[in-house]
């Protein structure tokens, strides 16, 4: 039977209200709050969520798991994390009410970052060397694939497991020769740790046979039976705040920096143009809007996903994604 409880976690918080809000929807990231979460301060600051009746707060996550169960147990209407890990949790967990209802990275952001003093810019060059990976991490949860993908002797390759804030510092002292992450965190980390960026490789998991989506907006199935409007609502405003970051990101990074003073503006800016570039403005996304996926190809991730994983039933589409609460694609559109 699915575990209802849930350790509950110290976040940052941050509190949209208007004296008209009727629907209290927190809102759960995957991470801290960095470059790719300022379309959601964007709607906040701009009233996109008062428009749709809703009070929104934004709470840190602490990895792309993290907010699966805390959507799951409905102690989060809604969340964001990434689809793969959805999919193997409702395997572990059948009938858990959560499913995901907005893809934001079409393009997913798993990559191994290295570096290539020491050694390491194509996959291969991983055999012999030591692997940072943190075990929640959502690129290190895709890694097998990747390693099936490129044909990797695991039995060379020394994963160290690591905690998120020693992860790229590791990295930086040469401890580990490359490490697990999303391409737009790690990469800009180890720049801020003064590591020159001629010195580091990003090898992006799309780029060598990991067809995958990455993040999405995830959603309590029994809060969204109960308030669909509010969450068409909810998705209306989102796409509206990664509208406006497409269009300005430095608006959008300045705005988040307003609720994290000890983040770099610059910084967070890259950060979120690399993220709107390589993960969320894809050719797809340009024609079709954002939040919708391709059913084939979401199709053809569960079978890979099946390379390395061992489902208990078979892996059922319906299950993880519908497009029941998206709102109409002119109002997706990021261009």
């Amino acid at each position: 039977m699915f575990n209802k409880s849930i350790t509950t976690m110290a976040a940052i918080a941050l509190s949209a209200t208007a004296a008209y809000a009727e629907t209290a929807m927190p809102f759960a990231l995957d991470w801290k709050f960095e470059g790719p979460a300022a379309p959601y301060f964007t709607a906040v600051k701009k009233g996109y969520f008062a428009d749709q009746d809703l009070d929104v707060e934004i709470s840190a996550g602490q990895g792309s798991l993290d907010a699966i169960p805390k959507v799951a147990t409905g102690a989060f209407p809604v969340g964001f994390a990434d689809i793969n890990s959805l999919v193997k949790f409702l395997d572990q967990n059948p009938g858990a009410p959560v499913t995901a209802v907005m893809m934001i990275y079409d393009a997913p952001a798993f990559a191994i970052v290295g570096r290539k003093s020491l050694g390491v810019e194509a996959p291969k060059d991983l055999e012999g060397k030591v692997l940072g990976a943190p075990p929640p991490d959502g690129a290190w949860a895709q890694f097998p694939i990747f390693a099936a993908e490129n044909d990797l002797d695991m039995d060379k390759i020394t994963v160290e497991p690591v905690g998120f804030p020693t992860r790229e510092p590791m990295l930086a002292e040469g401890k580990v020769d490359a490490v697990t992450g999303y391409n737009f965190s790690s990469f800009l980390n180890l720049v801020r740790l003064g590591v020159p960026e001629d010195d580091i490789s990003t090898i992006m998991m799309s780029d060598y046979g990991v067809d995958l989506y990455g993040n999405a907006i995830i959603v309590n199935t029994d809060f969204a039976a109960e308030n669909p409007e509010a969450v068409t609502g909810f998705l209306t405003a989102v796409a509206a705040g990664w509208k406006d970051a497409v269009a300005d990101p430095a608006a959008a990074a300045e705005t988040l920096v307003k609720y994290n003073p000890a983040s770099d503006l610059a910084l967070e800016t890259r950060r979120l143009e690399l993220a709107i570039e390589g993960n969320v403005l894809t050719n797809y996304v340009a024609e079709n809007g954002l939040g919708g996926i391709d059913e084939e190809r979401l199709a053809a991730s569960l079978e890979q996903l099946k390379l390395v994983y061992e489902f208990k039933a078979e892996p059922d589409a319906s299950l993880y994604f519908t497009e029941e609460y998206l709102p109409a694609a002119d109002a997706r559109m990021l261009k």
